[in-house]
């Protein structure tokens, strides 16, 4: 099993003239109306997608076949995304009506504060077992992450910091895990972060930066959560190298699915070129692959 510092990887940090050049575009394109076009087109659908994944075992309990994920990532509150521009998701998530919600990082794009325009929104999302998120790097802005998993928390959803939570289904148990974010974090702990896994669980992983993901593969996690990417955003010649590396959509290591989302908002520009903005529903089913 990686050692955290196995699981660390450089922080990027951009130059005073991209940042500067970011927040210019930013505000351009705010001024434009850029966040009506934004929620118009990338924040219902048909823009918004629903994209469907089977993890399909000969080994899942019975009482874990059936059982439904959907998962939220990078909603980058913000600039583009506030208070409101959620509802078509949270709406369409909900009528999913799944069993768990995985939130996998990338709440806010600046500040800690703006992870409040979105919080009553999400809050408003159920699932049978609960609402479960990790970490982005944008998270850590400010060092105010503990302040935001406890406003959060009493909203009725929970962040998994180097740490899991077991679920019981009839005899069968899914354990979903959760570490910090590889970049950002004062604090990696992967081994912690697995304690509640017994003999014969499942278990369902959290990781913000797909490049973590491989540390979590092995027979019993049956699937790795991941954002960060999105997806290149503007997949075109040149652009799509700006953002960080995109594995694909799915990864499959042994028995183990490595799905990394689209996600649902965006940096710099209102903008998406071939990576649409897409909530990930996954489910669980017995059978031959």
């Amino acid at each position: 099993m990686p050692n955290a510092s196995e699981l660390r990887v450089a922080p990027r940090r951009h130059s005073l003239a991209r940042r500067a050049a970011v927040r210019a575009c930013e505000a351009l394109a705010l001024a434009l109306g850029g966040r009506a076009l934004y929620r118009a087109r990338h924040l219902r659908p048909p823009g918004l997608r629903v994209r469907r994944e089977r993890v399909v075992r000969p080994d899942l309990p019975d009482e874990l076949h059936g059982l439904r994920v959907v998962q939220f990532s990078d909603v980058h509150a913000g600039p583009f995304v506030r208070a409101g521009d959620l509802r078509a998701a949270i709406e369409l998530a909900n009528a999913l009506e799944p069993d768990l919600v995985a939130i996998t990082g990338d709440l806010i794009t600046h500040r800690a504060e703006d992870a409040e325009l979105v919080r009553a929104d999400l809050a408003q999302l159920r699932a049978r077992h609960g609402v479960f998120g990790v970490f982005g790097n944008h998270d850590y802005r400010g060092r105010r992450e503990d302040e935001i998993a406890q406003r959060w928390a009493a909203s009725g959803m929970r962040f998994l910091r180097n740490e899991g939570v077991r679920i019981e289904r009839g005899a069968a148990a899914l354990c979903v895990v959760g570490v910090e974010d590889l970049e950002e974090a004062r604090e990696l702990d992967l081994e912690r972060a697995r304690a509640c896994v017994r003999p014969g669980d499942f278990e369902l992983a959290l990781c913000h930066n797909p490049r973590g993901a491989l540390a979590f593969v092995r027979p019993s996690c049956l699937a790795v959560l991941c954002g960060h990417t999105h997806g290149t955003q503007l997949d075109l010649p040149i652009l799509r190298r700006v953002g960080p590396p995109h594995p694909g959509l799915r990864v499959q290591s042994g028995s183990t699915a490595i799905l990394v989302s689209r996600g649902l908002g965006s940096i710099g520009l209102p903008l998406r070129i071939g990576a649409p903005t897409e909530l990930v529903l996954l489910e669980l089913e017995r059978g031959r692959a």
